[in-house]
């Protein structure tokens, strides 16, 4: 066992801890889980920078259909938090075999579900471009790179449903590495996959790399396919490996109403909340459409990289998530108080330091991605507007991971709803025809801003501590 586990038993069965040994598994579980995060965002800047030596037009369809990808994405999450949180809670509670029988609950109907969005996003495929207004030029990359990656919907699923069961049993170190590992493979795969067979010089070596020459396509497959291997480790891992979960002789799968109805009051807000918030993006998409195919391009880099930032947010709100919930589990009520703050100042302060960094460096975050100078200016002049924002950013994350990890996610989705459509949208409607692209980022940086304000606010006034009241 892992000294951060050990530290984790000590603080929810009651065992003192001074504040600094509390910032410091904080510490401990933020680092992997950060990793993992940015592993992925490596992913798609990988992508996006593959991608953008074969041109505007294939960066834009990959912007056009970006944001559908993460709505499909979004609803996986929603299975995930459903039963991850009910994981931690047992954990902490010290009812590990309950935990373990809602593990396996969880990953056959995320399977099942995941399945279905495949299938469903199959469907939608080749109609999907022209529905978001994109240019006749880009339409059928558009559709071929949302069909290939939405059939490996499946495999993203299980790979994150069994992260974060990792993750729930207060392993983070697993899922970091195995995330980074398929970064690596991503990588390797893109090159197969998306370029022709070509000869490559390495100082006074030259040899032949081979290549499928698929394209936009083969950046999809690519990505997938590194995704599926990942998910094979990950799930059997967690099944033959993981100290709390593995599975056991003698304990048979059960499905309990109790658990399945938990996990849709947990998971359904989680769900509607990533619907609105993708489906905010997709319209943002719809906003950013008539600005033409070099602002689509732009927009979709400066996403790609502003991740950069944003993205070691959501690693500590994973530990904010595992330590609440196990907190709650245990009936730690000032505990988790104190551990709901201490994560917030965390990534906080992260995430600052991401955009101080950003704003300096967008120029050249930009630039590793596409050589096309007009796309590499207005993306880095839309970045740099951003990086006001990520403080706000960083706290919405995280209060949002503290907070599900107490069972409350109706409230802020709802917030988060607010905030999307009664902020973002209509701002950047506004603004998008009379300053072009700058103004989606204008919207996008104050509504972050308000969004950071309504989750501190909700965190701060501890509703969310009734929890502990009806345990």
């Amino acid at each position: 066992m892992s000294s951060s586990e050990n530290l984790l038993k000590d603080m929810i069965s009651g065992k003192s801890m001074t504040a600094s040994q509390q910032i410091g598994l904080t510490v401990r579980l933020s680092i992997p889980a950060i990793l993992a995060q940015i592993s992925s965002i490596v992913m798609q800047y990988i992508d996006a920078s593959m991608v953008g030596r074969l041109g505007a037009n294939a960066s834009g369809a990959i912007g056009l259909v970006s944001s559908t990808t993460w709505l499909f994405g979004g609803l996986c999450i929603a299975v995930t938090t459903g039963f991850t949180v009910q994981i931690a809670q047992a954990v902490g509670a010290g009812e590990d075999k309950s935990a373990r029988n809602i593990m396996k609950q969880g990953l056959i109907i995320a399977l099942c579900i995941s399945a279905m969005l495949a299938l469903i996003a199959a469907l939608i495929s080749t109609p999907l471009p022209r529905w978001l207004g994109g240019e006749a030029a880009i339409q059928k990359m558009a559709s071929q790179y949302f069909l290939v990656y939405m059939l490996g919907l499946p495999a993203l699923q299980m790979n994150s449903i069994a992260g974060g069961m990792h993750q729930s049993s207060g392993n983070m170190r697993l899922p970091g590495i195995l995330n980074v590992m398929c970064c690596v493979m991503d990588v390797f795969f893109n090159m197969l996959f998306i370029f022709q067979t070509r000869s490559v010089q390495i100082n006074s070596i030259t040899f032949t790399m081979p290549g499928l020459g698929l394209g936009v396509a083969g950046a999809a497959l690519g990505t997938i396919t590194a995704e599926a291997v990942t998910c094979a480790i990950m799930v059997t891992a967690l099944l033959w490996k993981n100290r709390t979960l593995h599975l056991r002789k003698g304990e048979h799968l059960r499905f309990h109403r109790d658990t399945l109805a938990r996990a849709v009051k947990i998971g359904a807000p989680v769900g509607l909340e990533q619907m609105v918030m993708c489906s905010a993006y997709v319209m943002s998409t719809r906003i950013v459409s008539p600005l033409g195919t070099i602002a689509i391009a732009a927009n979709s880099f400066a996403v790609t990289a502003e991740s950069f930032c944003y993205m070691p947010g959501y690693g500590v709100q994973a530990a904010a998530t595992t330590l609440v919930g196990q907190c709650v589990g245990a009936g730690q009520k000032q505990l988790s108080r104190r551990m709901a703050w201490i994560t917030m100042g965390l990534g906080v302060s992260v995430m600052t330091v991401g955009g101080v960094l950003m704003y300096i460096a967008a120029p050249a975050m930009i630039g590793v991605l596409t050589p096309n100078e007009e796309i590499r200016n207005l993306g880095a002049a839309v970045l740099r507007i951003e990086a006001f924002a990520e403080p706000f950013y960083a706290a919405s994350i995280v209060a949002s991971g503290a907070l599900r990890g107490a069972g409350d996610t109706l409230v802020p989705s709802c917030m988060n709803f607010a905030s999307m459509w009664c902020v973002r949208i209509p701002l950047a409607a506004i603004l998008a025809p009379r300053v072009g692209l700058y103004g989606v980022w204008i919207a996008m940086c104050v509504e972050l801003c308000f969004r950071g304000i309504l989750f501190t606010t909700r965190l701060k006034r501890e509703r969310w501590m009734r929890v502990f009241e009806e345990k």
